[in-house]
Order: C-alpha cells, then sequence, then structure tokens
C-alpha cells in the first residue's frame, strides 16, 4: 500500500546528515518568519484592547509564532531543524526591534526545543499530521507556561488554564494542521524535491 509523504513512516538513517541545502533552507525559513515575527508583535499589542474584557483570549492569535520549529521539522527532517528555525526566527524578530527585546531569544530557545523534543520523541521518523499538532501543541504549553510566569503570575487559575488553553488551541492549528497542510501542498509542487517529503513522493 503506498503513503502519504507526510504520514508517519520509517526514515533511513541517513536523511539525519545535514548538507548544505538543508541549512540554507532551514536558515532561510527562520529569516522569513523572523519579519512575520517583527509584524505578527504589532498585531499582538495592537490588538491588546480588544481583549481586554476576557485577555486570556488573546492566545488564540499565538499559534504563527509555532511555525517556523514545526515547519523546518516537517520539511528539512534533520535532528535540530526545528530548534534552528524558531531561534533564527527569533533572532531576526529581534534585531528588527521586537518590543519583547532579546526576551524573545529566550523564547526562540524554547519555541525551538519542545518541537524539537516532538520529532526526537518519534526517532525522526514520524511527520505526519498528529505528530505535527503534538509537536504545536507541546510548544504551546512551554510558551503559555512561560507567560504565565513572566507576565501574568497574578491571574485567576481559571484565568491561567483558559491561557494555557487558547495557546494550545491556537498552536494545533495555526502551527500544527496549518504546518502540515502547507508541507503537503510546497510537497505536491515538487519544490521540495530536495528534501525526504519531495523523496517520499516521487515513490508514491
Amino acid at each position: 500500500m503506498s503513503s502519504s509523504p507526510l504520514t508517519d513512516h520509517t526514515a533511513p538513517p541517513d536523511r539525519r546528515r545535514w548538507r548544505t541545502v538543508d541549512i540554507v533552507v532551514t536558515s532561510t525559513l527562520g529569516v522569513a518568519f523572523g519579519i512575520v515575527f517583527w509584524a505578527w508583535g504589532l498585531v499582538w499589542n495592537g490588538t491588546a484592547a480588544a481583549f481586554a474584557v476576557l485577555p486570556p483570549v488573546q492566545g488564540l492569535l499565538y499559534g504563527v509564532w509555532f511555525v517556523p520549529g514545526v515547519l523546518a521539522g516537517l520539511v528539512v527532517r534533520r535532528p535540530g531543524a526545528a530548534f534552528l528555525a524558531a531561534f533564527s526566527a527569533a533572532l531576526v524578530s529581534a534585531l528588527l526591534g521586537s518590543s519583547w527585546g532579546t526576551t524573545a531569544l529566550v523564547y526562540g530557545i524554547a519555541q525551538g526545543l519542545a518541537p524539537e523534543a516532538v520529532f526526537a520523541l518519534g526517532r525522526y521518523r514520524r511527520f505526519g499530521l498528529p505528530t505535527a499538532i503534538a509537536a504545536a501543541s507541546v510548544t504551546g504549553v512551554v510558551a503559555a507556561v512561560m507567560d504565565i510566569v513572566g507576565y501574568y503570575p497574578t491571574w485567576s487559575s481559571g484565568w491561567k488554564a483558559l491561557y494555557i488553553g487558547a495557546v494550545c488551541l491556537s498552536g494545533a492549528v495555526i502551527a500544527g494542521l496549518g504546518s502540515w497542510l502547507l508541507a503537503r501542498t510546497l510537497t505536491r509542487t515538487g519544490v521540495l524535491s530536495a528534501f525526504p517529503a519531495g523523496q517520499d513522493q516521487a515513490r508514491v
């Protein structure tokens, strides 16, 4: 039975070796999303007033910040790809003048390690939708808890739980499902022919 290029499957061991194209594409994703991060920060700050009645619900906008880590993991499929893309994006956003300054780098590390851990648990062999959603959701939990500790320690338990749920949901839909669909679409166009996902497609 043939399989989809973005379903969970076993990848050959040599796919863990980094090539120049892997570094270039992962870094490019990081730079591109770094610009997106900077712009999304403006959106986040600009919409704060709209969530004044129930601030935790703003977490539904959070998932955009998880995309590079999840997407790079799905496309490049090398140990460290998720981390490199997420941290690069955070670094670029900080250099562009993110309102969170160097704190963005701390989040970049966390939002890179979280999806990386999920891909590692699957031994870098599972890249289906469940894995993408799990990677994004775990990242959501980590980011939300960091926010609560650093920015919202005085919130009630109910608000904290609501915020964690909102961030996780946003991550699952935007970064999990969204990254999976984007990677799947790119794979079908053939632009990922140099990557494992594209090579899998050629064999289907």
